[in-house]
């Protein structure tokens, strides 16, 4: 009995020591299992565990947040002007320069007479801005929303869907790290800020991405309903035209390697077709209200008549009319010149080379349209806007210290662009 009870405690005690192990290895401490919990649920696993919508959703609110924050600093500090009193709300700060022309627009629509100065010139008139987000936020208004909140939310919203649809279009070119930090850029933009604004540049983001993809996609009957309405909310379908054109073309040359079937030819040069005529739309439209074959372009030439006088337009030569008022002469002429060819060198790097031919085409397209038609001043900075799919270059490089840096000289560079062209100081010659 005592050799049995021996061995019953030998057992006993070697079955003890068995399961203390086993618990020991297989279940862990309660503070071990806390950590574990925590480490679980860490904001780092939660983040990865998060879609990639999610992520967007993410990155864009806090971008905006970090925005209205630093556009808050300059409306406290906002003396009384033409549009607010001191110190105005977000919302009525967000609503000045044009967003009182888009208010217009939706409460009186469209002259059916030009303006005219006192020496017989076209002035500043409703026709330079287009009917789609002011049409938009209309129909909230009549519902009961205030213009200000209104235009600002629907701003807000078009914002987020075009970061969205960004990164599918960089997905496309890009690593899914890549395609991220692409979003991050163009939600910190040094203009990003104009995404809380009253402003149709938000509409104008989203079905510029869109037409992007479908272009990438090669979905080309479904470009027609988005550059239909993308021609009436911001320019650039005429721009768009060009890169259809030269895609067909690229496509055309490569179709030993890369099939480019009758139908597909033929679609793809009907919507390029498409894109050139809705594009010139907006001017017939307002020739045939107004009685006047110039009544767009004399409205937009409005605009820097304050820089240059009245001048026609003549393609080509805008940018060499500013760098001569801004510099004068050689440097207003070299400038533009070493612009244009360090634009064009850009395009051929292989950071933007990653980002394909259709993007670049665009890039390329939409510079030209600039450089053809604009007169670079103040609003340069928004009006180089829709070249944001170039974000895509920039997110190529993984080192931490160039991701930081980028988003950090962004976030200061947009209290630069509100100094420049949103605080209003007195009389104010530089509009955003």
């Amino acid at each position: 009995m005592r050799v049995g009870a021996a061995r019953l405690a030998d057992g006993s005690g070697a079955l003890s020591r068995s399961v203390g192990e086993e618990t020991a290895a297989g279940a862990p401490e309660p503070r071990q299992a806390d950590a574990h919990r925590v480490g679980r649920w860490s904001p780092r696993v939660r983040w990865r565990l998060l879609p990639w919508w999610g992520r967007v959703v993410v990155v864009y609110l806090a971008a905006r947040v970090v925005s209205i924050v630093v556009v808050l600093q300059f409306a406290h500090a906002q003396p009384a002007n033409a549009w607010t009193g001191a110190r105005p709300g977000y919302f009525e700060y967000a609503n000045i320069w044009d967003g009182r022309w888009y208010a217009f627009i939706a409460a009186a629509g469209y002259p059916t007479e030009l303006p005219f100065t006192e020496d017989g010139h076209v002035a500043e008139n409703a026709w330079a801005f287009l009917p789609v987000f002011p049409g938009v936020v209309r129909l909230f208004t009549t519902v009961g929303v205030p213009w200000d909140v209104a235009s600002v939310v629907i701003a807000l919203v078009a914002g987020l869907a075009a970061a969205l649809v960004l990164h599918r279009l960089m997905s496309r070119v890009l690593d899914p790290d890549q395609a991220l930090f692409a979003v991050v850029l163009f939600c910190v933009a040094p203009v990003s800020p104009i995404m809380g604004f009253g402003y149709a540049e938000s509409l104008g983001f989203l079905w510029l991405a869109l037409a992007l993809l479908l272009l990438v996609d090669r979905r080309y009957g479904w470009l027609v309903p988005v550059i239909g309405i993308w021609a009436f909310t911001r320019p650039g379908a005429l721009a768009f035209a060009l890169a259809l054109g030269l895609h067909w073309i690229v496509r055309w040359f490569t179709r030993s390697r890369d099939p480019f079937p009758v139908r597909e030819r033929v679609v793809a040069a009907s919507v390029a077709l498409f894109a050139a005529v809705v594009g010139l739309a907006w001017p017939a439209i307002a020739w045939a209200f107004t009685g006047e074959p110039a009544a767009y372009t004399d409205t937009e030439l409005a605009w820097r008549a304050p820089y240059i006088g009245y001048v026609e337009l003549v393609p080509l030569t805008p940018w060499f009319q500013s760098g001569d008022w801004w510099l004068g002469q050689p440097m207003g002429t070299i400038l533009p010149i070493a612009l244009v060819v360090g634009f064009a060198v850009l395009l051929f790097t292989p950071w933007v080379r990653r980002l394909g031919v259709d993007i670049r085409l665009w890039l390329a397209s939409y510079a030209l349209y600039l450089l053809a038609v604009f007169f670079p001043q103040s609003s340069t900075f928004r009006l180089l806007a829709p070249l944001f799919p170039i974000v895509g270059a920039f997110a190529v490089p993984r080192s931490p210290w160039w991701r930081g840096s980028l988003v950090a000289a962004s976030i200061a560079l947009q209290a630069v662009w509100l100094r420049i062209g949103w605080f209003i100081d007195g009389y104010d010659w530089t509009p955003p």
